[in-house]
């Protein structure tokens, strides 16, 4: 069944922020439930294009308070997430599988994709 355009401009609306995309990522690879801090390092890691191990402090509290209080609200509201506030833990949520093409689309090639095309 084909998606309104609303749905259509909601999904590239959530997608086209990079911290949002490198979430939905990350949970693509992951089976079971993670944690918000290994979220916002590997998060942090991927939007200074920089390794886990090589995140400063500040960079990741930025990044940990945006995904709290901006983005983990944001998806959970759009369903890509379930996001357990109590046990700071998050996984896929109900739409995240009828999303997941387009995402695995956009992670292969997020290397080509021209600077602010979303």
């Amino acid at each position: 069944m084909a998606k309104s355009t609303e749905a259509v401009t909601n999904t590239f609306s959530i997608l086209a922020d990079s911290v949002r995309r490198y979430v939905l990522y990350y949970l693509d690879e992951q089976e079971t439930p993670v944690s918000l801090d290994r979220l916002a390092t590997r998060v942090a890691a991927w939007h200074t294009d920089s390794t886990p191990d090589a995140v400063d402090d500040a960079t990741l509290a930025e990044i940990r308070t945006a995904l709290h209080h901006v983005h983990l609200p944001k998806l959970t509201e759009a369903g890509y997430i379930t996001w357990n506030a109590d046990t700071h833990t998050i996984r896929r949520g109900p739409n995240f599988d009828e999303n997941a093409p387009l995402l695995r689309l956009m992670a292969d090639h997020e290397d080509e994709l021209a600077a602010g095309c979303l």
